[in-house]
């Protein structure tokens, strides 16, 4: 009998979804079993063939787990806020909502003929003021608490203030910026807007300058992730690096117990090795340079701080506030002028590039706190000032990026650690760096002789004898930026007094978004909120203009699953304690560094309130895995890279290169394939031309010159 797939399949699910068979509530009878999928954005080209890939494993796995008993919770919603509904928005004017909700009933429809076993009555959408109020909330709760190292937990920022009241800052052991001492009689001196200055320091969600990815021609700032070979991912439009007026997590101070995290759940190893190294601790020492001709003192960190007596220069980050001051007149202008190149390149381009060194002399010497000697200040784009302090001190001889600087621009060399049994050799002579993990100490002053582990300790110990330094704990891991210069997210429930912030009362949420007469921010650069009437409080405060990151509302929207129409709570206690947390979890690694961070930060701060049960949200991950492929005879221009559209012209015009190099905006990659002669092309940048030129010339392509 043939299986009329059609008629069979419209039948049960009209079936399923009058009978509301996929239902669930709590329901104490039964043992709970929580499948959660990474929700969708909404896009307007529909669900792709990678969504159902993850979807129908965790479908499975949800009806099996039915059918052993489990009461099961299996819902789906909407990540709602994004870049593509707000740049339809800019050039048709056609409100983001209305798109995103005509993107919505798509996705609805598409998994619905797939015959999925959602309990749709729990659908959330991050875009909804019903479901953002608690992303506002919990931003607020944020604002609110600062991180005690002794408690190792979140606190309320009123003890605190009253600690503050007190006894002044001495005794406050805080994940906090660097605040000088004051004591209780000068913190009541202060005017309110000098407290609230002192505050911003320690609060978990803090106001601050911060080096960031501008778009300008998308009118806001981009994450890490977001930004591909200096270019944003999305619309593949320039991107600079800028110092802006930010609202930031300080996520840093939660890095030790994400890291401790990762040995409770139980994900692939790969991926939480993905977290471990970004998360990056390393122990070792700070350090402290005097500045010859200056007050000023450069910190840098370093795990190896025995090494210092072969530390023959010192590299500044670019963008490090103390360049323009410590450069001398002669070194300015070629300082400045690479300062301003460095700064626009991503972190991602800095970090990997090994092939080209570049470097600028400040004229300005540093003083090598354990010898005394002068050694050169340089700034060079592998030191980036977001990292620990933005400077480090360079061992050439035991590390393979100094040794490659040092030998690039001549600048003495020492050995200082050498293995057991082996004689110290003439560093000229080297092709690399020596390996320092183990082996004695030589040249190297009051530590010679000692093995590698002593040396360190017995060096820390010399530093903060002389209050040189002092032994550190260090992350790469840095807080997250959390202000975006666009419509389409949510608004802060934040208002101005004096210049500073304060939050809205919890009674006023949700701040839902005001109506604009276009969704581009001001003439005067503004983000396009401030161009709302009225956008103020009731007593005629000003309210932020910048909206949260597409990240605010994916972090959290698993809890909200478990309660999703309470109008009192984020979600009740008994909701919580009956669910606890995601049995199994299927979404792409892409996110190991992104969402799946966030969501475990912001898990274990509501863990600190008393408000979740279990530390970690997600007990089981799996990645589903890619679905991998390649349109061989297929050549798409995308035609948002202008570069890439003119380059295409050119070709079929056999004008290859003609006044490319104007239109090049950026490390685009070009990829072209000539069927005649079976010629696959990618360019990386223009230096490749010539060479690529000689090729399509051997290939006989052109019949011109190139130009």
């Amino acid at each position: 009998m043939e299986y009329n797939h059609r008629k069979i399949e419209k039948k049960w699910q009209k079936y399923w979804a009058g009978n509301k068979t996929y239902k669930c509530e709590i329901d104490h009878n039964k043992p709970k079993y929580y499948v959660l999928d990474m929700f969708p954005y909404p896009s307007g080209a529909g669900l792709h063939v990678g969504h159902p890939l993850g979807y129908i494993a965790s479908d499975i796995y949800s009806r099996y787990k039915r059918l052993k008993g489990f009461n099961v919770l299996h819902p789906m919603g909407f990540d709602a806020y994004g870049l593509p509904a707000e740049q339809y928005a800019i050039q048709t004017g056609t409100h983001p909502s209305v798109t995103t909700e005509k993107n919505i009933q798509r996705y609805r429809e598409q998994l619905d003929k797939i015959g999925f076993s959602y309990d749709w009555s729990r659908e959330v959408r991050t875009s909804d003021p019903f479901y953002y109020k608690w992303t506002q909330w919990t931003f607020i709760q944020l604002f609110k608490h600062w991180y005690s190292n002794r408690t190792n937990k979140a606190e309320p920022i009123e003890e605190l203030i009253n600690e503050f009241k007190t006894n002044g800052n001495t005794g406050v052991d805080a994940a906090s910026d660097p605040v000088d001492q004051f004591s209780a009689e000068k913190w009541n001196l202060w005017s309110e807007k000098e407290q609230q200055q002192i505050l911003m320091n320690y609060r978990l969600a803090y106001l601050a300058n911060t080096w960031v990815n501008w778009c300008p021609a998308l009118g806001t700032v981009l994450a890490n992730d977001e930004v591909v070979n200096g270019i944003s991912e999305r619309g593949g439009y320039p991107v600079e690096r800028k110092q802006m007026k930010q609202w930031s997590l300080r996520i840093t101070a939660y890095a030790q117990r994400l890291l401790d995290g990762l040995d409770k759940i139980d994900w692939f190893e790969s991926l939480k090795e993905m977290q471990r190294y970004w998360i990056g601790r390393s122990e070792g020492g700070a350090v402290y340079f005097r500045i010859k001709g200056f007050e000023d003192k450069l910190e840098v960190f370093t795990t190896r701080p025995d090494t210092l007596w072969g530390a023959t220069f010192m590299v500044l980050a670019p963008e490090h506030e103390i360049v323009e001051k410590i450069t001398t007149a002669d070194s300015k202008e070629e300082v400045m002028k690479y300062v301003e190149w460095a700064k626009n390149r991503s972190e991602v381009d800095r970090m990997s590039e090994v092939k080209q060194i570049t470097g600028k002399f400040t004229g300005a010497f540093g003083i090598n706190p354990v010898n005394g000697k002068e050694i050169q200040i340089w700034i060079a784009d592998y030191v980036l000032a977001g990292y620990g302090t933005g400077a480090i001190m360079a061992v050439p001889g035991h590390d393979s990026r100094d040794f490659a600087f040092a030998r690039h621009f001549k600048i003495p060399i020492i050995q200082v650690v050498v293995k057991e049994g082996e004689e110290s050799t003439d560093t000229s002579t080297w092709d690399d760096s020596y390996d320092s993990k183990e082996g004695k100490m030589i040249n190297s002053g009051m530590i010679n002789g000692l093995e590698v582990q002593q040396a360190i300790k017995t060096t820390i110990k010399f530093l903060e004898e002389n209050n040189l330094g002092f032994g550190q704990v260090n992350f790469r891991l840095r807080d997250a930026i959390f202000s975006r210069q666009r419509y389409w997210g949510e608004p802060f429930p934040i208002y101005y007094k004096d210049e500073m912030p304060y939050p809205l009362d919890e009674s006023e949420l949700p701040l839902e978004l005001p109506e604009v007469d276009k969704y581009l921010p001001t003439e005067s650069g503004e983000p396009p909120l401030a161009r709302a009437k009225n956008w103020k409080t009731k007593e005629g405060y000003p309210l932020e203009t910048n909206t949260m990151p597409g990240f605010a509302g994916s972090s959290g929207y698993y809890l909200r699953y478990m309660d999703p129409w309470n109008k009192d709570e984020y979600f009740s206690k008994e909701a919580n304690e009956y669910w606890r947390d995601i049995d199994l979890y299927l979404g792409g690694d892409e996110h190991a560094t992104g969402h799946l961070i966030y969501s475990r930060f912001w898990n274990m701060f509501l863990y600190d309130l008393g408000l979740v049960c279990k530390e970690e949200p997600f007990k089981k991950l799996i990645n589903q895995g890619k679905i991998q492929g390649r349109s061989s005879f297929v050549y798409h221009v995308q035609k948002s890279f202008y570069a890439e559209k003119k380059l295409n012209e050119a070709f079929q015009e056999d004008e290859f290169f003609k006044n490319f190099k104007s239109s090049f905006l950026g490390d685009f990659q070009y990829g072209f394939f000539s069927e005649k002669y079976k010629l696959v092309i990618q360019l990386k940048h223009w230096v490749h031309f010539p060479k690529f030129a000689t090729i399509l010339q051997l290939y006989g392509v052109h019949r011109k010159p190139v130009k």
